[in-house]
């Protein structure tokens, strides 16, 4: 079943469980994918929707911060709800060791000798592992690589 199928059905399950805060995030994320979509003329694959889902992902970890920030524990833990909904449709996470392996194969394929050679080590790097690893906590992997 493909992951957009998978999203649809939910929001069906949800439908029909009355669960209205699961209904709300899951609406959230059919109108994001389906406005790429529209704005784009395309069909979305899987890779596109966890692209779709990680930057959702980051608008609401910065929401939680601003608001715990801010004392507002009912706007944050709506967040987190939402956090727990999106993060259920990402693949199984990489472990470090696993991130590190990747790493230091393509250093190896690319002949990478330093920071200026970062941005050829990403481009390898980042498809083996969207959406099964933080790509900041990535991106400074490298940096310590290269540096």
């Amino acid at each position: 079943m493909s992951l957009k199928t998978q999203i649809s059905e939910d929001m069906k399950t949800a439908m029909r469980a009355k669960d209205s805060a699961r209904l709300s995030a899951v609406r959230l994320l059919l109108s994001a994918m389906k406005q790429r979509e529209v704005d784009e003329r395309i069909e979305l694959s899987d890779t596109q929707i966890i692209e779709i889902i990680e930057k959702m992902l980051k608008q609401r970890r910065d929401s939680i911060s601003q608001y715990e920030a801010a004392n507002r524990t009912d706007l944050a833990d709506v967040e987190k709800f939402e956090v727990g909904v999106l993060t259920g449709y990402l693949p199984q996470a990489l472990t470090e060791a696993e991130v590190n392996a990747i790493i230091e194969n393509v250093i190896k394929e690319t002949g990478a000798a330093g920071v200026k050679d970062m941005g050829k080590v990403m481009a390898l790097v980042k498809p083996q592992i969207v959406g099964r690893a933080d790509m900041g906590k990535v991106s400074a992997l490298i940096k310590t690589r290269l540096g």
